[in-house]
């Protein structure tokens, strides 16, 4: 938990410096999801600006959206604005990109590629991640209460902390070689462990 907030805070300070640099922050998104982004009459690009207190300006051509904070908007605040472009720039809906404006929500990506041997090793690998029509994934969604997007050689999970942790070590070890049986077991074991930490918590507030 320590080195994330210390990797949360050294993100906010490069947006920090970038804003100041330039006076709005540059975020690459894919050609083909800028459409996502704007959304039809420009609703989805209203949602996102209200939901994070950022204006958005739309570079189409080039395939970059800038953000520009309003006025006494923390620099953390920008940070998951960010992270919400880059994941709809991944694949996920602006629903659940959305869902990042939520203070113990967060975004995280793996890129697979990087334990790839080759091209025929990654799209083997991205199979075993997605399963039988899509199965596997949707297994690990509804056992850890994250969503993941996957693209060709990444996979993105939103959830809370606790929930992307769990998420990110699953398909960790499916990118290791672990079968689905023993990564089903792991999960097993981890969502009743996450649903008594959410009933001690729930106790907890009601007794305060």
């Amino acid at each position: 938990m320590a080195y994330r907030l210390h990797y949360i805070c050294a993100e906010a300070v490069e947006i920090l410096g970038v804003f100041v640099m330039e006076g709005r922050i540059p975020v690459p998104v894919r050609q083909e999801r800028i459409g996502v982004v704007v959304g039809k009459g420009g609703r989805n690009k209203r949602r996102i600006e209200e939901a994070f207190n950022v204006k958005i300006e739309v570079d189409e051509k080039r395939g970059i959206v800038y953000l520009v904070p309003l006025p006494g908007v923390p620099a953390f605040k920008v940070l998951k604005a960010r992270k919400a472009l880059e994941a709809i720039s991944l694949g996920f809906s602006v629903d659940d990109a959305l869902r990042l404006a939520e203070d113990l929500v967060t975004f995280e990506v793996i890129d697979v590629s990087e334990a790839a041997r080759n091209r025929h090793d990654l799209e083997r690998i991205m199979a075993r991640i997605i399963g039988t029509k899509g199965r596997f994934k949707k297994t690990l969604e509804e056992m850890t209460g994250t969503s993941i997007a996957i693209s060709n050689k990444k996979v993105g999970i939103i959830g809370d902390y606790e929930q992307v942790r769990v998420a990110h070590e699953a398909i960790s070890k499916i990118v290791r070689g672990f079968s689905h049986s023993r990564v089903l077991s792991f999960l097993e074991s981890e969502s009743r462990l996450l649903k008594r930490r959410r009933l001690e918590l729930w106790e907890k507030w009601e007794h305060i």
